[in-house]
């Protein structure tokens, strides 16, 4: 496509395809030459004003990293960046930004699992915070993009443990900010019913995993000094004793807000670091 700027010279506008809330998103694929992607940008900018149209989202293989600078240099800044490609934006209107944000939060999961003789599933981690004190712990983990939380919990603790599990209910979560790389992070406690017994740890990053009887966990120093760990062996007693209920697969798979029913376990003041 061209437009014909001061009604002379015709200019070659950058491939775009426009989204409903007034913006153009360009898609690079092809190796294009610096000096006529920059002669393009410019015409395709002037464009776009002209046409009303507010924020400009362009995305670069990595293969054409080498257009990156020009683009900042016409005021586009990076918003995300993936493996194989990157995402800058540009505002045109002289009025407030309103283009999203990049992803805000981080989501990770605690694994409650206990068995019918009382004893939870804990692990010895070989890196990390807890190495030198030699905590056992829950296990913990990162859940996968596209991922549910209750397939990341079972699959957390099959790839630590080696059990294999049902995922039941989630008991609690937490939110923190200024976590990793400043973003924020949601903390799931989820409880799990093991289907296996014989555990087989993660060479590469656990170093021990054993059934604990819940008393054993409760009382070991950090369980007392450190909020998160109280309230895991708190949660752990409370749902032997019947007394707590947490939201169920069903209420948290379906798209609307449920709350959990029955009597809850309060919590203790938020740390100022994570604790997982």
């Amino acid at each position: 496509m061209e437009i014909v700027e001061n009604g002379v010279t015709g200019v070659q506008l950058l491939p775009a395809r426009y989204d409903a809330h007034g913006g153009a998103i360009v898609e690079m694929e092809k190796p294009m030459d610096p000096n006529f992607f920059h002669t393009m940008l410019r015409a395709s900018l002037l464009q776009w004003k002209l046409q009303g149209k507010k924020g400009v989202w362009i995305k670069l293989p990595i293969q054409l990293v080498n257009l990156v600078e020009i683009a900042v240099k016409e005021g586009f800044w990076y918003h995300h960046a993936e493996p194989h490609y990157m995402m800058l934006v540009y505002w045109i209107p002289e009025t407030i930004c309103t283009l999203p944000t990049n992803a805000t939060h981080r989501v990770r999961i605690g694994a409650i699992v206990m068995n019918d003789k009382r004893e939870l599933l804990v692990v010895q981690e070989k890196y990390g915070r807890f190495r030198a004190r030699r905590i056992w712990k829950i296990p913990t983990g990162i859940v996968n993009q596209g991922e549910d939380i209750s397939v990341g919990a079972k699959r957390e603790v099959q790839e630590e443990t080696g059990i294999d599990t049902e995922f039941t209910e989630v008991l609690a979560f937490r939110q923190m900010h200024k976590s990793f790389y400043d973003k924020s992070d949601l903390f799931f406690l989820c409880m799990l019913r093991p289907l296996t017994f014989d555990i087989k740890n993660q060479d590469s990053e656990i170093d021990g995993a054993q059934w604990m009887p819940i008393e054993e966990y409760a009382v070991q120093p950090l369980a007392q000094e450190q909020w998160m760990f109280k309230d895991v062996s708190d949660l752990c007693l409370s749902k032997l004793d019947k007394n707590y209920n947490g939201f169920s697969l069903p209420n948290i798979m379906g798209g609307y807000i449920q709350r959990a029913e029955g009597p809850g376990t309060p919590l203790n003041p938020r740390p100022k670091k994570p604790i997982f």
